[in-house]
């Protein structure tokens, strides 16, 4: 599936150990940066619909603000109830300094993963 990269954030801007909210081409995304590397997801929880970046970033782990629901930010499959569902993950890269985000064309037609 051919993909579409974008900026998203400036790498400077988001040292290791947190998270920041994103839009790209009218999705918001989750962009998570631990020690591991840059990791980029879906920013609404699966169970309650929350956004992901207004809660906690421990490690690996993603935990929900709401009912804390917790996603493994490499591969966004759940780590803890009450979720079940994992969320969309997107390739990442590094490009002079910007963090860019991978859409695929079948991202960008607005349906749900």
């Amino acid at each position: 599936m051919p993909e579409d990269w974008k900026p998203a954030i400036a790498l400077d801007t988001l040292p290791v150990g947190s998270m920041r909210a994103c839009t790209i081409d009218g999705q918001e995304l989750v962009v998570c940066h631990t020690k591991e590397g840059l990791h980029a997801l879906a920013n609404t929880c699966t169970h309650a619909y929350a956004r992901l970046s207004d809660g906690r970033l421990r490690g690996r782990r993603l935990v929900c603000p709401l009912h804390g629901a917790s996603f493994d930010v490499h591969d966004g499959r759940v780590l803890g109830a009450p979720a079940s569902r994992p969320l969309a993950t997107h390739r990442v890269r590094i490009v002079d300094g910007q963090i860019e985000i991978a859409i695929s064309v079948a991202d960008q037609s607005g349906g749900r993963p």
